[in-house]
């Protein structure tokens, strides 16, 4: 006959329970709610393959033979697009300068054509140009057809200065443009001299704008003590103008002359450097015979 066990007790039905309980435990449960947090989720799947990935990088690298092959990979593919065609430039073309100033930019940039774009340090070259006395301003570019392109505004002489240097040409800033071998050369540019006379050309322009009548007898203008000028005639005459509203103090005298023919009398020189108080001063044979007048 079979034997029939008995029914467990509620104790061990509960102790049973226990053991086959479904819930999580408490270590558990947070695991599985970190691994829903962003900030996990973003580690796991983005940082923990980068930082791998740059540790993997890094241990290639770390050997000396895996650094010169890269690097000479990089370098062969550079020399391979750099040789290409379309980017080696063939010709130099100058526009906007005399035939002068180009010969003289061509012989300051000695370039062996063809040669890469990538080879072309044009900022240098830009610099090499502007600073030549005649160049005021400079464009330098690569341009359609593997050209490279000088777009040159030369400086316009103004002026010509005799200093120790001999004879000079000056823009109207008084930047120098470069030597004059003779006057002759020039005869439409006034003459300047004296100390500080290239800081002052724009004043010495003015005054040259109304010589007019006394044009033909102007042989130039002489800075005085880098303060004012004088104006230097034929004859030996010279007009001394003042510091402040030279311009004007010379249009009175020229409309003096045209009213009494002042300057085509026996003078030396006019002082002008009192608009109060000018005086003038004759020459010797003048001098002689306003005394002669005197003594009669």
């Amino acid at each position: 006959m079979q034997q029939v066990s008995p029914p467990p007790s509620p104790r061990a039905r509960k102790r049973k329970l226990a053991s086959h309980d479904p819930a999580p435990s408490r270590l558990k449960y947070r695991i599985e709610r970190l691994k829903l947090t962003p900030g996990f989720r973003f580690a796991t799947r983005v940082l923990l393959p980068c930082a791998l990935g740059f540790g993997a990088v890094s241990l290639w690298f770390s050997a000396e033979e895996n650094r010169n092959a890269f690097n000479q990979m990089i370098v062969d593919m550079r020399e391979t697009v750099e040789s290409r065609p379309e980017f080696q430039v063939k010709l130099m073309a100058v526009d906007g300068a005399s035939a002068g100033v180009a010969e003289q930019i061509r012989a300051a940039l000695p370039i062996d054509f063809p040669i890469s774009s990538f080879d072309l340090d044009l900022g240098k070259m830009h610099e090499t140009v502007v600073n030549m006395h005649a160049v005021k301003t400079a464009q330098i570019r690569v341009r359609e057809g593997n050209i490279l392109q000088i777009q040159i505004e030369e400086r316009v002489p103004a002026v010509l200065r005799r200093g120790d240097r001999g004879l000079e040409l000056l823009d109207d800033t008084g930047a120098l443009v470069g030597p004059a071998q003779t006057r002759s050369d020039h005869v439409m540019l006034p003459v300047i001299a004296g100390d500080g006379a290239h800081d002052a050309v724009p004043e010495a322009l003015e005054l040259y704008k109304v010589t007019g009548p006394l044009r033909s007898r102007l042989r130039g203008f002489e800075r005085m003590g880098a303060r004012r000028w004088d104006v230097v005639l034929d004859q030996g005459q010279r007009i001394m103008l003042p510091e402040d509203n030279a311009v004007r103090a010379f249009e009175r005298t020229i409309a003096m002359d045209q009213a009494i023919q002042m300057l085509s009398r026996d003078l030396i020189v006019v002082d002008l450097r009192l608009p109060q108080r000018p005086t003038i001063r004759m020459g010797s044979d003048a001098t002689e015979a306003l005394w002669a007048a005197k003594q009669e």
